[in-house]
């Protein structure tokens, strides 16, 4: 707890000297747009400065006409207001100042335009990091070093968020995120969501919202919160859309390519991208086991392992949709979307063992083959109808999704002495395990405004998602294939899950907001290994309670206090009891007995001048899910299982802040210190593990004359734990340019990442007996070059479409590749 203190003690020094830097932005302009008879929507609201009308901030008006646009610091503004086949409209100029600090714009009533107009082109720099009240969203496309990525990787420069060797998420230093993808479930968990993350490219995402404390509405489902991927979907009306090409060189060459289209007229909004990602990379794994014994700790053995991973995926998807308005107020919306990731996944494994005295006694030399191939298809149809003008609404969603899977592995192990001669017969195994995962849900959200103030919510899902998982396993023996019965299984997982909930949330005046929500949720789980007939039942109903206050201090200083507890299911596939790996002696293993963890969290959040965040948080979580390693010491064998170990505490000071520098250069810092402790006992003895964790994300963007840009971002975080394993520090430094082309129809970027090729991860794992010491090194040293271009021809149109939305069940599958 000392070095905590003194980490938070230096943070807190380093936000007063960034605080001085910042300006007071705490103003705010609204106001209402009319076509003279009715409030128009979907008009775009343009602040611009006084003095050279450069812009500031852009709005886009609702269905009620209203525009609000906040964090506004003093000086002199006007407003321009544009809709296509309307004239533009402009302000006079207002002033904001200390003593009035809010603007309500007189009505602005838009005049038709006396001909069609051909078409507006409004280009915006959107900031790299905007923080809301109940989310923190990063604009993927605001820094030109995403180019040429994939989702993971931007991922891994995000505020807040740690990614592992294997590609697990966390948040704050707390495992157990929830992924959505446009506000529905990826249906996706663990090392296979990973997997896909690795595979898309970053080119199809817009923007990441990051909720560490989401409302009821959402599913409970998630020990760390929420993380939305919002994908690119043209706001435009009319004919539109965009295409990226880009490619990279690492070690091995990638291609990152999409293509986006929309359109738009008075009854119909149709819609479809389609992405494809080629990637092609290594991963160097060495990894050291000390095998000592029970009583005493003395060393027996050192098994000394080297893995070579050469791993070659493709990613394509595709995503085709409408909406029909059927009237005013009823809206119907079909979407159909899937994608197909076949690759390989080749390695060589060498293992050196030596007795306690450091003598080498025996090689295994170790050939792995991998061929896999995730097909994944999905459908949704949505309805959204408004019951009255003043926005009571409901909504529905009916999604199916399913995932095939087919994984062929194949084993080759040989054995040498000291000499290097043949010591031993070889070994070859082989296994087949595919995989079927189908998912059906539906929902229902009531929204009901009682009056300006107060707002009323209450909604119902159910969901039923089958796996069916069938191990085959094969030893050849004298030249014939053996099953082998003692890794063959047959297991088939059912589960249903049932949720209400209610939501309602005032404002009691100018300084004091609350919300307040509650979500049950029923869970039936069956799980079945048909090999040898075993099975297991669930039935179990939570309650999960939220609650916000909101308090205004004055203009320049607002504070918010939450609370919610959340429950974290196993991944289909930590339950599935089968065999992944490595080598002869290393591999991973499922665990149909996981039960399901729950944590109880809350947060204290202070926005000041609307540029510096800070939070306090806290959190625990009891029956936490996490990775373990076990050793069979009769076998020299070491393999890693999901396991209920422990509770797990969490306590933790965040602080984001937005520096504007200069006019040309503004910088985002976002710095985070965080204490976790694990308490629980493994083989029937006590284990506590812990540490305090300091991590920085710096974020510069660079706007020059004539459409150039460029940002400089890095990473960097001290050692951390994530149950029994522990990491060494790790970082990364990345750079980009971008150029404006064809009169800003199109964009150039060129990035670097990890130029000085230092983000390697360096892990351990020591408690009781086990002591192992692992390395990796991966093609993470990409020059990536991207070129866009945006096309489309705007008319007249109507309201926006909604995304549909199901639960957490898809977080939970596991699959895909690279």
């Amino acid at each position: 707890m000392k070095k905590m203190l003194t980490s938070l003690t230096a943070l807190l020094f380093s936000i007063i000297t960034f605080s001085s830097m910042a300006q007071t932005n705490a103003g705010r302009i609204y106001g209402t747009v009319t076509n003279n008879t009715n409030p128009l929507e979907g008009a775009t609201v343009l602040v611009l400065k006084a003095k050279d009308s450069s812009l500031l901030k852009m709005a886009i008006t609702g269905k009620d006409g209203n525009f609000e646009v906040e964090k506004m610091s003093e000086g002199k503004y006007l407003v321009v207001v544009t809709s296509v086949s309307f004239q533009k409209y402009y302000s006079q100029v207002f002033e904001l100042t200390t003593q009035n600090p809010i603007m309500q714009v007189p009505a602005i009533t838009l005049i038709v335009a006396g001909k069609e107009l051909s078409g507006v082109t409004v280009t915006v720099k959107r900031p790299f990091v905007e923080q809301k009240l109940d989310r923190t969203i990063i604009n993927v496309d605001a820094v030109a070093s995403n180019t040429g990525l994939t989702v993971l990787e931007v991922l891994e420069k995000s505020p807040g968020i740690s990614v592992d060797k294997d590609g697990n998420i966390s948040l704050k230093g707390k495992a157990g995120v929830m992924v959505l993808i446009d506000g529905k479930p990826s249906y996706l968990g663990g090392q296979d969501l990973a997997n896909l993350l690795k595979s898309m490219p970053s080119s199809q995402l817009e923007q990441l919202e990051i909720m560490t404390n989401p409302p009821a509405k959402y599913d409970a489902a998630g020990n760390s919160g929420i993380i939305n991927l919002k994908t690119k979907k043209s706001k435009m009306k009319g004919y539109n859309g965009s295409i990226t090409v880009g490619m990279g060189q690492g070690f091995y060459p990638k291609t990152n390519n999409s293509l986006n289209m929309n359109y738009r007229n008075g009854k119909w909004n149709v819609f479809g991208n389609y992405g494809y990602n080629f990637n092609k990379g290594f991963q160097d794994i060495s990894l050291t086991r000390n095998f000592r014994d029970k009583n005493t700790l003395n060393l027996i053995s050192v098994f000394d392992q080297k893995s070579l991973q050469i791993r070659n995926y493709e990613f394509q998807s595709f995503k085709v949709g409408a909406d029909f308005y059927v009237n005013k107020k009823t809206t119907l919306g079909v979407v159909l979307n899937g994608f197909t990731n076949p690759g390989t996944e080749n390695s060589e494994n060498n293992t050196y063992i030596f007795n306690s005295g450091g003598n080498l006694d025996t090689r295994n030399a170790g050939i792995n083959k991998v061929t896999r191939q995730m097909n994944n298809a999905a459908a949704n149809i949505n309805l959204r109808h408004e019951l009255d003008s003043a926005g009571t609404e409901i909504t529905a969603d009916v999604d199916y999704v399913g995932y095939t899977t087919t994984n062929r592995q194949m084993f080759n192990n040989y054995f040498y002495d000291k000499n290097d001669h043949k010591k031993q017969p070889d070994e070859v195994l082989k296994s087949n395990l595919p995989q079927d995962i189908k998912i059906y849900s539906a929902k229902v959200d009531f929204t009901k405004p009682i009056n300006k103030s107060t707002k009323f919510e209450a909604g119902l899902k159910t969901s039923f998602v089958t796996t069916d998982n069938d191990a085959l396993y094969q030893n050849l023996i004298n030249n014939q294939w053996e099953t082998d019965l003692g890794r063959t299984n047959h297991f088939i997982y059912k589960e249903n899950i049932n949720a209400a909930y209610v939501n309602t949330s005032k404002e009691f005046n100018k300084k004091w907001s609350a919300q307040l929500g509650l979500r049950l949720e029923n869970t039936i789980s069956e799980g079945t290994q048909v090999t040898n007939g075993t099975t297991f039942e669930r039935n179990y109903t939570q309650l999960f309670p939220t609650a916000y206050i909101g308090y205004n201090a004055n203009d320049k200083n607002q504070f918010v206090l939450n609370y919610g507890r959340r429950i974290e299911r196993p991944d289909y596939e930590d339950l599935n009891p089968f065999y992944n790996f490595l080598d002869k002696y290393t591999f991973q293993v499922g665990n149909p007995y996981l039960k399901p963890q729950f944590t109880n969290s809350v947060e204290l959040g202070h926005t000041y001048g609307g540029f510096l965040t800070t939070t306090l948080n806290y959190s625990y979580t009891k029956d936490i899910i996490t990775e373990i390693v076990e050793q069979i010491d009769s076998t020299n064998t070491t393999f890693v299982k999901q396991s209920n170990i422990a509770t797990q505490k969490n306590i933790g000071l965040s602080i984001n802040a937005a520096v504007p520098v200069a006019k040309w250069w503004k910088a985002n810092i976002y710095t985070n210190v965080y204490y976790n402790q694990y308490n629980g006992i493994i083989n029937n003895d006590p284990v506590t593990v812990e540490a305090t964790t300091w991590m920085i994300n710096l974020n510069n963007q660079f706007t020059f004359k004539n459409g150039w840009g460029a940002d400089m971002t890095g990473n960097f975080q001290t050692g951390s734990i994530r149950g029994v394993l522990g990491a060494k520090p790790m970082g990364a430094v990345n750079f980009g340019i971008s150029k404006q082309v064809f009169k800003k129809m199109g964009t150039v970027k060129l990035g670097i990442r990890d130029p000085f090729y230092i983000q390697r991860f360096h892990g351990y794992s020591k408690y009781q007996n086990v002591d192992i010491d692992f390395r990796s090194v991966r093609d993470s040293r990409v020059l990536n070059l991207s070129f866009t271009y945006r096309f489309g021809k705007p008319v007249k149109g109507i309201k926006q479409r909604k995304t549909g939305g199901a639960g957490d069940e898809q977080n939970r599958v596991k699959g895909g590749g690279n």
